[in-house]
């Protein structure tokens, strides 16, 4: 088995920073060289990805939470898109709990993740009427043509209940863009969304100016794509891998694919931040807080606060699932509008930014995916470099999880700072076709900031997580 450059003298040097740090068969494991009792931390990390020794010590000081009350951290591990959080967790995170859940390693981003659809539409086609489309697209995204009005009813269903909630609502009471959607598709579609697009939320969670006793509610993020990596992305299926997953999705070569990557917005950012404030506030007295700062709350001591902060999670995350169908139905309405009435089917919606229920405890992904036995799932790569839809394979020494993308390889700040010294083809955005009103997100979300999605991909392949139903190449990117 190949092992990375320079092993040992980077185990010295993790070890002078407090780590005890193997590496075998691509993965590391990491422990926090204080003689604790905590479980050790596994990386999936092919030998030329680079090691970043922030990303390890976040999760080693992740490992080693335990509530004085009861409760603790039994089982950590990274996928290969493993890189530093702003926030002390690491992305690609995924950490098994025992009576005890942390709201800060899911954070503010809640139920970030991914929506893919696919498009009888060749690209050439496409192509022909680009500029027409985009001008449209433009309009919705960034310049407030989209109108997302809704009943103070509608916007309490959606909070409490998600998509159905909304669905619901607003087939009852059709208003604004979505008013010219074909509810009977929506309502067909909600079997491709995980947990069918509704959590057990509650409007009592939700920013109060959205949840008003009558009247109209419009929300000026409601459709928004956001910052960071979060994109709406026009594909083209090049590859067919698994033929028998792919017919069952609808997956051909030569069609168009649309996938989408945001969250719950300034909503998730709301309620994470209430609750890393409770989660605090909330703290044994007396004991020591957390040298990480991720505060935890324990079932013994806190079972109503944990029963309140997976309501309140709950309540961003089926906000977060109807932004995605929201931006997906935006677009599935130009599309029609321009290119005649097409489908453009569902093929799956799935977060990767949650608290996931797991038999006496929780399981947290934090930027990765569930990628339980036959879980369909979007693997994006940058907006130069392809996507890959996977099926998960249950693989239960990888916590039935995957990566959510790529991982960045070099931070937006460094690469927004240096970017001027750097050509087209240095940041690999030669024949990138971006589409965003701010010229420094190209720069920010170049292609060279990303690791190779394809070896993200194939170490999980061959670690028996994941196999490869299709692959796609992007042909247009909107980047907020």
């Amino acid at each position: 088995m190949q092992q990375p450059k320079n092993t040992h003298r980077l185990l010295r040097a993790l070890a002078k920073q407090g780590l005890d740090v193997s590496y075998d068969d691509n993965i590391y494991k990491i422990r926090l060289d204080r003689g604790t009792d905590a479980p050790v931390a596994e990386v999936l990390l092919p030998p030329d990805f680079p090691i970043e020794s922030k990303a390890f010590q976040q999760l080693a000081q992740l490992t080693t939470l335990a509530h004085p009350g009861g409760g603790k951290v039994t089982r950590t591990f990274a996928t290969p898109d493993f890189h530093p959080g702003d926030t002390g967790v690491a992305i690609g995170s995924v950490v098994q709990t025992e009576r005890m859940l942390v709201p800060a390693a899911v954070g503010s981003d809640i139920n970030c993740g991914m929506r893919l659809h696919v498009v009888d539409l060749s690209v050439d086609d496409f192509l022909a009427q680009r500029n027409k489309f985009v001008e449209l697209m433009k309009g919705d995204y960034f310049l407030g043509t989209r109108d997302v009005t809704m009943t103070a009813a509608t916007s309490r269903s959606l909070f409490a209940d998600g998509i159905p909630g909304w669905l619901e609502q607003m087939s009852t009471t059709p208003m604004g863009s979505v008013a010219r959607s074909n509810f009977g598709q929506l309502w067909q579609e909600i079997d491709a969304v995980q947990f069918l697009g509704s959590l057990a939320g509650n409007a009592r969670w939700a920013p109060s100016e959205l949840v008003p006793a009558t009247g109209l509610v419009r929300d000026g993020d409601l459709g928004t794509i956001g910052g960071g990596n979060h994109f709406v992305e026009i594909q083209e299926v090049t590859e067919i891998r698994n033929p028998r997953l792919a017919y069952q999705s609808n997956v051909k070569v030569g069609q168009l694919a649309i996938a989408i990557h945001s969250g719950s917005r300034s909503v998730g950012k709301y309620i994470g931040g209430m609750w890393r404030d409770m989660a605090q506030a909330a703290w044994l007295k007396g004991y020591p807080f957390p040298q990480s700062s991720l505060f935890s709350l324990s079932t013994t001591t806190n079972p109503d606060l944990v029963a309140e902060y997976l309501e309140a999670e709950a309540t961003a995350a089926n906000y977060a699932f109807v932004n995605r169908l929201i931006l997906a139905e935006l677009l599935r309405l130009r599309l029609r509008q321009v290119y005649g009435d097409l489908v453009a089917p569902l093929v799956c919606d799935l977060p990767h930014n949650l608290t996931f229920p797991n038999g006496t405890g929780w399981i947290v992904r934090k930027g990765s995916c569930a990628a339980g036995l036959g879980q369909l799932l979007i693997t994006p790569g940058s907006m130069g470099t392809p996507s890959y839809l996977l099926s998960g394979l249950g693989n239960d020494r990888y916590l039935n999880s995957a990566a959510h993308g790529a991982g960045r390889a070099i931070s937006r700040f460094e690469l927004t700072r240096a970017g001027a010294s750097y050509t087209e083809s240095d940041l690999g955005l030669t024949g990138v076709d971006c589409i965003t009103l701010r010229s420094e997100r190209r720069i920010e979300e170049a292609p060279a900031a990303y690791k190779s999605i394809d070896r993200v991909i194939d170490t999980q392949v061959a670690a028996g997580m994941v196999e490869v139903v299709a692959k796609m190449r992007p042909i247009l990117t909107f980047k907020a």
